[in-house]
């Protein structure tokens, strides 16, 4: 072989791989998370969505103020320098009960959530996955939660419970539920059948190991979209709840219960309102872009048939 030749067969040896077989290595994950953020409207909400959670967090370095500290001789005070959202009817920084406000707004979508994937997920998992009785009783109950509004659904489950913070993150959680039961059965109703799933069946492959290393990933590709926008819908859900007085109790920070509290002003104090409603607003808009965002990227990787578990 001459030397030309020799040279050119290291070069070409040495030469990186095209674009695109360099995407087909990698995980449909990353592929979803690079095809998200590629999105200008998830890239929008991710911007806002960390502005809020990091000014949230950083509460006590953002202001001074104790939400709770009342000022009888600074009432309905409009923005100022030194009160940026002005002041309630008792005299209340709103913007410090605004940032801890979100703390708790924030918390209780993301803990509500939590709760209805978990338990939506797993009876929908070994539902889809093992069929009869369990299937048929849990679409049944499925059927008749899904008959009720969510937030029809929650008030019930409050009214047995009682108002309280806890007790809202508790029924919105349970409200969740069936949507997560009915999308996970119906991706391990199809996953089930998929090739792979009957080859590790064929060698011995345990049901437990089938359903965490080849089910569950390939079934969370399309979960990825309800679970983002569900945390927008519990945020609204739970603030809906403090509006109405069965969330949040005064005096506790929260932007559902402050939009509650400012309503008697909001002609002559529009700051009490409109600052919380902003809150809500933003966040949930930031989640579902992101959510819509996901969506499309699921929509754009490939078919969950591939290969299980990757």
């Amino acid at each position: 072989m001459s030397a030309t030749t020799t040279a050119r067969t290291g070069a070409t040896a040495n030469a990186p791989a095209p674009a695109h077989l360099a995407r087909r290595s990698e995980s449909p994950g990353v592929r979803i998370f690079r095809r998200t953020f590629r999105n200008r409207g998830a890239q929008f909400g991710t911007v806002i969505l960390l502005l809020l959670v990091a000014a949230s967090l950083a509460a006590p370095l953002l202001t001074s103020y104790d939400p709770n500290a009342i000022d009888p001789t600074n009432t309905l005070q409009p923005p100022s320098w030194a009160h940026p959202m002005g002041t309630d009817n008792i005299g209340r920084d709103v913007f410090a009960r605004f940032l801890y406000g979100g703390q708790l707004s924030l918390r209780v979508g993301l803990i509500a959530i939590a709760l209805g994937a978990t338990v939506g997920v797993t009876i929908g998992l070994f539902a889809g996955y093992y069929g009869g009785w369990l299937d048929a009783g849990s679409s049944w109950l499925t059927d008749v939660l899904l008959s009720f509004p969510d937030i029809l659904l929650a008030l019930a489950i409050i009214a047995v419970l009682g108002p309280g913070i806890t007790n809202a993150m508790l029924a919105i959680g349970i409200a969740f539920i069936p949507s997560f039961m009915r999308l996970t059965r119906g991706n391990v109703l199809a996953i089930r059948e998929m090739g792979y799933v009957e080859a590790a069946r064929a060698i011995g492959v345990r049901d437990g190991q089938i359903l965490l290393r080849h089910i569950l990933p390939n079934a969370l590709r399309t979960l990825l979209v309800l679970l983002t926008v569900g945390i927008g819908a519990a945020i609204l859900a739970g603030a809906a709840l403090s509006f109405l007085g069965l969330g949040a109790q005064p005096p506790t920070p929260e932007w559902g219960a402050m939009l509650n509290a400012g309503q008697k002003f909001i002609r002559q104090a529009w700051w009490l309102t409109v600052f919380p409603g902003l809150g809500i607003f933003l966040t949930v808009l930031a989640i579902n872009l992101i959510g819509d965002a996901i969506g499309d990227a699921v929509a754009g990787t490939a078919p969950a048939g591939s290969k299980g578990g990757e």
